[in-house]
């Protein structure tokens, strides 16, 4: 099996920063690109940033220049550090990979998610 464990999570004022965290555990072979989503209540997950193995990395408009997504592939770790958060940044957020196991790629492993709240 195959674990997405998030963590980071917090309440935190307009302004501030937090650091996200998702490490993969389990049996798999290989991990390639990796993701962050987020999603709230009126809104569809929609994707905040991802990083392919390479470390290329790409984000939605709205946090271009606020937040950094980053991968310790040693520690199958992917992080997203939001600097500058905004109330319309609250949201659960989760992770996501492709990972290899048993000879197959599949994008459908998911963390359980974390809740950032950022008031105003």
């Amino acid at each position: 099996q195959v674990q997405l464990v998030e963590s980071g999570g917090g309440l935190v004022q307009a302004g501030g920063s937090l650091r996200l965290s998702c490490t993969v555990s389990g049996s798999f072979r290989s991990i390639n690109a990796m993701a962050w989503y987020r999603q709230t209540p009126a809104k569809q997950r929609e994707l905040v940033a991802r990083i392919t193995s390479g470390g290329i990395t790409n984000y939605v408009d709205s946090v271009k220049g606020r937040f950094t997504i980053s991968r310790d592939n040693a520690k199958n770790t992917v992080y997203l550090q939001m600097n500058s958060l905004k109330p319309e940044d609250t949201a659960v957020y989760y992770c996501t990979a492709n990972i290899l196991r048993g000879g197959t790629w599949k994008s459908d492993y998911w963390g359980q998610g974390t809740q950032v709240t950022v008031s105003s």
